[in-house]
């Protein structure tokens, strides 16, 4: 992958502005200066002479003689450097330059120190043997790396000292852009990628730094030079550059470019924990600080929001007694120093010896910097730099650490209004979102939501599980159009609306026909989509309806997958006389659910077809024996994603006691009581449970009684033996629920059924279902009978 020392030695003398450079050295016994090595061309094409007289006028023999360097600008610019060590005189080193505007005086830092590179590999003394090559050799000590990057294809030509800057090793280097950005830290990413991607008015030099991070944690600064070249079309064709480590190109006294990089990722941090971040890595390396603080202050306390080193045994005893969650709070009084100077609302610097109060004893001992963190005529916070060495404070850091007060001030104030929103978008998405899932007798279900990456943390994606019934479940997974609280707001009330019309006892495609028309009739703009699944656990049988949805996915007990064909409907909300047909499939035990939206599987760079396939990889490589983890690793990163993401799993496993069941059509007739009396008995008999027959009857003849005297329309009866209970169930027409006495007395002649009723069973209730209502019993069955 890296390219020989030669070509390295070329590119970096290309961006050090030179097109030649050469070696000379005194001949022994001679007078003249003779040419040991050179690299480049010159731009008339002709080679640099062999021998230079030590008695001429050329530049290389009067830098030699003076010890001077000389930079000489003509129609070509040239530069030449003596060489030597500890005064001794050893040779010269030529470069000539490539503008007419001479050398930069960055450029000119640089070749100064090449030429310290060169001499050091020079022999000292009489006539030794000279060594070849120099100029290559004397660049790798000065670990320069060099690149050719091609754009369009992402690819990059690195030498190996560059792959050693940043930490990488040959065989591990794969010739890709994106294993070296890998290593840079993602606060300077924005600035990066506008040198990896140049647009076509980006062709000249570009210079920057930034940071790595090396193999064992440590962080490096990196500086560098580049130029984009431009190819055919309007794209650019390759982008050629250097890195070098950050002293040998520095920066300039106003560290003009480090402010630039503070206001650019000061500007991309949205949360108060991001601008600590960018705090930390602005001051604590570049100002070889060993203490970095910054706090907000609320009411009277200095409430931390970043430490490091973040171990509270490098802080003051008295932050660490306050130290009651990830970071410490303290109150303004204890620290009156600090308050002082926070009233002021200047920038205090404090010099080694400075006797401070117990509260910042141990922070700066050998030097302390406290920035008051402006931000609309207020003090926002407080950002504390403390050395333990003694420190002086130079014009430079002082006007570094002005210009950092003031951004990270204004930043500090932004997050923190963006955080109290976020924080609000929070509880409100929480409050719309089921709290727990039910226990299912024949499944597990886990669900997972994932707020949006940027934006308002809330969306309109909702899930929720609804047991309809001991052996019947729904499931549905919706998302309403856009990312703001009123899709939150419809959100809300489609999820509760299906909520409701599912306990009512309507079929799928009635539930979700209910669903469409009363977003229809809210009058809004957004629309929603929606799956909605019911599932009969005992018998495997699961029922689809699918709104402009995607297509649930199913994981099969021998680890395929599948995306199941849903007839589906338009999305709620377009129109109000939409059909939502329904899908039969059959569920085997061991079979998983996956119902998702199409925030974990479509994004910008991420097409539907392509995301459904990756769910399906993950989906059949995960695990079921823990939905829990599986549905962890199916969201993959857990990062924040353009979209919210919500997923509900649901494993089916079967009904492990399947129920036994039994029905009889009431008929409207004189003795229908005792016709009902008698299957209730057969039945019992049949199902070996005689010794609760008594108070199975009696309650069979008070509720089948109720529901032929109330109502009008059919009646039914049905029994269900599940385990050691007994269900009775009759199911009227009349939606209006039974309605216990409120005052029963002796002169009452009616009411006291239900009362009957209740004091015999376990468990006594009344739920409503398609036409009618259910009253329902269950009953014990008592011990040693099964």
């Amino acid at each position: 992958m890296g390219g020989t020392l030669r070509t390295c030695l070329d590119r970096a003398l290309t961006f050090a502005g030179a097109t030649l450079a050469a070696v000379y050295a005194p001949g022994v016994g001679t007078r003249e200066l003779r040419l040991v090595d050179t690299s480049g061309s010159a731009s008339s094409g002709s080679a640099p002479p062999e021998r230079l007289p030590l008695s001429g006028d050329s530049p290389a023999a009067r830098a030699f003689r003076t010890d001077h360097p000389l930079w000489l600008t003509a129609e070509t610019p040239l530069g030449a450097l003596p060489l030597g060590i500890q005064g001794s005189r050893l040779g010269c080193l030529l470069v000539l330059g490539s503008s007419a505007d001479g050398f930069e005086v960055e450029q000119r830092r640089f070749l100064e120190r090449y030429a310290d590179a060169v001499a050091a590999l020079l022999p000292p003394g009489a006539d030794p043997p000279m060594p070849t090559p120099l100029l290559a050799p004397a660049l790798r000590s000065l670990r320069v790396g060099s690149f050719v990057l091609s754009p369009d294809t992402g690819l990059i030509e690195a030498d190996d000292t560059l792959l050693e800057l940043v930490g990488i090793t040959p065989d591990d280097f794969d010739g890709k852009v994106d294993t070296l950005l890998a290593h840079a830290l993602p606060e300077d990413m924005h600035a990066l990628m506008s040198v990896l991607e140049p647009t076509t008015d980006a062709f000249g030099r570009r210079d920057l730094e930034f940071r790595v991070r090396g193999p064992t944690g440590e962080m490096r600064w990196l500086s560098l030079s580049c130029r984009a070249e431009p190819g055919a079309g309007d794209g650019p064709q390759q982008v050629l550059g250097v890195v070098t480590a950050t002293p040998v190109l520095r920066r300039g006294g106003d560290d003009v470019s480090r402010i630039q990089w503070l206001t650019a990722a000061l500007d991309d941090a949205a949360t108060v924990r991001d601008v600590g971040r960018v705090v930390v890595a602005a001051l604590r390396e570049p100002l070889a600080a060993d203490h970095v603080a910054l706090a907000a202050l609320q009411d009277d306390r200095v409430m931390v929001t970043a430490l490091d080193p973040p171990q509270p045994s490098a802080w003051p005893d008295v932050w660490r007694t306050e130290w009651r969650t990830e970071w410490p709070d303290a109150s303004l009084r204890a620290l009156p120093t600090l308050q002082a100077a926070l009233r002021d609302g200047r920038m205090d610097l404090w010099p080694a010896g400075t006797v401070l109060e117990a509260g910042l004893a141990g922070i700066g001992a050998g030097g302390l910097a406290v920035l008051p963190l402006p931000a609309k005529g207020q003090v926002a916070g407080v950002c504390m730099v403390g050395w333990d060495r003694p420190h002086e404070f130079v014009p430079e850091e002082r006007s570094l650490l002005t210009a950092t007060a003031a951004l990270v001030g204004q930043a500090l104030k932004r997050a923190h209004a963006h955080d109290a929103e976020q924080e609000l978008a929070t509880m409100l998405q929480r409050s719309l979102l089921p709290r727990r899932l039910p226990e299912l007798p024949g499944g597990t279900a886990v669900a997972r939501y994932l707020p949006a990456r940027r934006g308002l943390q809330v969306g309109g994606d909702w899930y929720d599980v609804i047991a309809l019934s001991e052996d019947r479940v729904a499931l549905v997974i919706g998302d309403v159009q856009g990312h703001s609280a009123g899709a939150a707001t419809i959100m809300g009330q489609m999820r509760t609306a299906v909520r409701a019309y599912a306990t009512e006892g309507h079929p799928p495609d009635v539930v979700v026909s209910h669903a469409n028309r009363l977003l229809v009739g809210m009058e809004t703009d957004l629309f929603a989509t929606c799956c909605y699944a019911e599932l009969d656990l005992e018998e495997g049988n699961i029922l689809f309806v699918r709104a402009g949805h995607l297509a649930p996915l199913l994981r099969l007990p021998d680890g395929s997958t599948e995306e199941v064909e849903v007839a589906g409907g338009p999305p709620l909300g377009i129109l109000a006389e939409a059909d939502f047909p329904m899908t039969a499939v059959e569920l085997a035990p061991g079979t998983v659910l996956a119902l998702v939206t199409d925030g974990l599987v479509e994004a910008a760079d991420l097409p539907l077809d392509e995301g459904m396939r990756r769910t399906r990889v993950a989906l059949a490589a995960a695990d079921p024996a823990d939905p829990g983890k599986m549905a962890d690793e199916l969201l993959g990163d857990a990062g924040r994603r353009e979209d919210d993401v919500a997923l509900l799993l649901l494993r089916y496993d079967g009904m492990k006691t399947r129920p036994i069941r039994a029905g009889w059509m009431v008929w409207r007739l004189p003795d229908a009581v005792m016709h009902a009396r008698r299957f209730t008995a057969r039945t019992l008999r049949r199902w070996k449970v005689q010794e609760a027959a008594d108070a199975v009857l009696l309650v069979v003849s008070e509720l089948v009684t109720n529901a032929l005297v109330h109502t009008q329309g059919p009646v039914r009866l049905d029994l269900v033996l599940r385990g050691d209970r007994v269900r009775v169930s009759v199911s009227d027409s009349s939606p209006r629920a039974p309605a216990k006495p409120v005052i029963v007395d002796w002169e009452a002649t009616g009411g006291r059924g239900l009362l009957l009723v209740e004091a015999m069973s376990d468990a006594f209730g009344s739920v409503p279902v398609a036409g009618g209502k259910q009253v329902w019993s269950e009953i014990a069955v008592p011990e040693g009978v099964l």
